[in-house]
């Protein structure tokens, strides 16, 4: 569905954004919100990304091994 590929889009979009204003927050030299953000990023990938992320790398390997039995 369309709206899905928007939904993933826009979501890319605020995440690349964030991942952007935490490393300018340390260029600028405040480093107590790139650590708040660095803490931030670091939990929102465990709480919402990590296990899509890990069963995405299982399918492939599996892909890939059933490519070499043939």
């Amino acid at each position: 569905m369309m709206s899905d590929w928007i939904f993933a889009f826009f979501h890319l979009f605020l995440v690349l954004g964030a991942i952007a204003f935490t490393v300018y927050s340390l260029f600028i030299g405040n480093t107590t919100r790139f650590a708040f953000l660095s803490a931030a990023m670091a939990a929102y990938y465990w709480a919402v990304l990590h296990k899509p992320v890990k069963n995405e790398i299982a399918r492939r390997r599996g892909l890939k091994n059933l490519g070499e039995k043939k």
